[in-house]
């Protein structure tokens, strides 16, 4: 254990090619001498050489970081051994829905205080409301197949007629755009009350009455958000705001 001045000492080996400078590296630098450690950076600058570094200590990939003598490993180990490991691939997270709707909020202040001189408005709730769903049917967008594999697996329409699945996305895009500019409510209406009515009863049904807990298709087929209350939110706030516009055209 370091104690007093003397610095804690790291020394990493990591993949610096013209072709190829491995960015895995380049942070496990940065954490290292974020948490204090003097790194004696040692490059790998040839293929021969990073694969003649794998064989002699017996590793499977690089960069590796040794500190005070000691191989800690990769980037992940490494950070397991700062006190900071990485959140798990399979691990359920709120992340994304609150990335999304804060920044829907930011953006509907933002709009509002341009339009009126103040965030604080009807309209700016409702663009929170419509810029939130793009947002969401932008992200499923991203991969129709992924989004609605996941979405059969709970949407009570789309496990009856599996091409509601694909269409679902684009049905919420237009919705939301066409609510943002309160154009042809004839149009955005119907489909907001329609999908939302729907997914809100397909979500309450799979959480709340058959107790199930799988993942929320809500931010694309990827997300690993689940099911339950944040997804039956969007779903009502899409009824709200259909019954909002409905008389406040």
């Amino acid at each position: 254990m370091n104690t007093g001045n003397i610095p804690k000492t790291a020394r990493l080996y990591r993949m610096v090619m013209p072709e190829h400078v491995c960015p895995y590296g380049v942070k496990a630098r940065w954490l290292l001498e974020k948490n204090g450690y003097l790194v004696d950076d040692r490059w790998l600058t040839t293929r021969e050489e990073t694969d003649a570094f794998k064989r002699e200590h017996k590793v499977r990939t690089t960069p590796q970081s040794f500190v005070e003598g000691k191989r800690i490993g990769g980037y992940t180990e490494l950070r397991k051994f700062l006190g900071k490991p990485l959140r798990a691939a399979d691990a359920t997270s709120y992340a994304p829905v609150i990335a999304v709707f804060a920044i829907a909020a930011l953006l509907a202040m933002a709009v509002s205080f341009h339009a009126f001189g103040s965030p604080f408005t009807v309209r700016a709730g409702e663009w929170f409301v419509s810029f939130t769903m793009a947002i969401l049917a932008m992200l499923k967008l991203q991969d129709v197949e992924k989004f609605s594999t996941m979405f059969v697996g709970y949407d009570l329409l789309a496990r009856r007629w599996v091409p509601y699945a694909y269409a679902y996305p684009f049905l919420e895009a237009a919705a939301g755009v066409l609510m943002a500019a309160h154009a042809l409510n004839w149009l955005s209406i119907p489909v907001a009350l329609f999908i939302g009515t729907v997914g809100a009863v397909s979500v309450y049904y799979a959480v709340y009455v058959q107790k199930r807990a799988i993942k929320c298709a809500c931010v694309g087929g990827s997300s690993n958000v689940p099911l339950g209350f944040v997804s039956l939110t969007e779903n009502l706030c899409m009824i709200g705001m259909a019954i909002w516009m409905l008389f406040n055209p």
